[in-house]
């Protein structure tokens, strides 16, 4: 696999050892410079250490911002009597460049076969003893087959595809995009936030909750009446970790989407949280324009939040509430449309005045 070329520009193989720390034992291309290999065998070890050495057990990805990449990782544990805790782990990443995220990101849940396909293997070489080039061998053949796989789906991404109302990024040569704002999404972690936007963004939808490490910026052009718009969202983590960071992307919004989990009460009661998070931190505007985004509406018979109550939180900010589902796409492309209708509304009343 000639991984320079591809999606994939690097693989590493880390050990994790008890005694030594990271240490890189197989990695791919073979002339990959020894100060990468050992900063992706560092970073594999600081987030173990920085969550109570907690395994984790789905796949991650993390920025490496010096090298402009990112890394898909995916830890291996096995039970081991001759390591500290009786447990031996390891850690399979891919790395790749930021600006090719979207495509792991939407079609993650396809990657997690070959991952735990891969995870499983070794573990049972491992537990053979068996000599380290048969795990190497796995490595290649994951590479391999991942690599397939992220090339299928990107060029599904580049095929055309036909919709009036929401034109492709080939559109903008054509349509003259005559409005661009900004639309921040916040909400507690694991209500849906990252699945909301790629299925208005891509129409996909993202069955396992991704990580975001502070933020991720989607584009998507799309037409109102008329105009065309491009609306850049702003995918902001909840993670308490990253609050400092979120005060700096608020800047510069025209719109808000508060987005909790209806089966999760603890989410609904975030969202006023989140509100005044968002408020004292944005540019002073007469009337914030946004929604309240109950998710999950198709889990009816888990629901824990009621729609009177979510109708009455929004009154309560002066903002709209709908109930969605990222799995169905119910109601996601009608509000923000909607969203879009203000946005314009408000930049033509701002012309008027100063026209005036």
């Amino acid at each position: 696999m000639n991984v320079e070329k591809g999606l994939i520009n690097a693989i590493v193989y880390t050990e994790i050892h008890d005694a030594i720390g990271p240490n890189p034992i197989y990695w791919a291309p073979s002339d990959l410079p020894e100060n990468i290999r050992m900063l992706v065998g560092i970073k594999t070890v600081t987030i173990l250490t920085g969550d109570q050495g907690i395994t984790p057990e789905s796949l991650l990805i993390i920025p490496f911002p010096s090298l402009r990449l990112k890394g898909l990782i995916r830890y291996i544990e096995r039970e081991d009597e001759t390591r500290r805790g009786g447990y031996a782990r390891s850690a399979i990443t891919f790395l790749f460049k930021e600006e090719e995220d979207i495509i792991f990101y939407k079609y993650m849940v396809y990657l997690k076969a070959p991952f735990n396909e891969t995870a499983r293997k070794i573990k049972e070489l491992e537990n053979q003893q068996a000599d380290s080039e048969s795990i190497f061998e796995e490595i290649k053949l994951l590479g391999d087959s991942v690599s397939k796989l992220l090339e299928d789906y990107r060029s599904k991404e580049i095929a055309p595809h036909s919709s009036e109302e929401f034109p492709e990024h080939r559109d903008k040569k054509i349509d003259i995009i005559k409005f661009k704002f900004k639309l921040v999404v916040v909400g507690d972690p694991g209500v849906g936030k990252t699945s909301t936007i790629l299925r208005f963004s891509d129409n996909a939808f993202l069955r396992t909750y991704i990580p975001t490490m502070g933020v991720n910026i989607t584009e998507k052009s799309f037409r109102v009446k008329e105009d065309v718009l491009e609306v850049i969202l702003w995918d902001l983590a909840g993670q308490s970790k990253f609050q400092t960071m979120r005060r700096h992307f608020y800047q510069g919004s025209e719109a808000i989407i508060l987005i909790f989990d209806l089966t999760n009460p603890i989410s609904f009661k975030s969202i006023k949280k989140w509100y005044d998070d968002v408020i004292k931190n944005m540019d002073k505007q007469p009337k914030m324009i946004g929604y309240i985004f109950g998710n999950k509406s198709d889990l009816m018979d888990q629901r824990k939040v009621q729609e009177s109550e979510g109708l009455a939180l929004a009154k309560e900010l002066n903002l709209e509430y709908i109930e969605t589902s990222a799995l169905t796409g119910s109601n996601i492309e009608y509000a923000f449309y909607k969203i879009a209708e203000a946005v314009i509304e408000t930049h033509l009343e701002k012309y008027k005045g100063n026209k005036n």
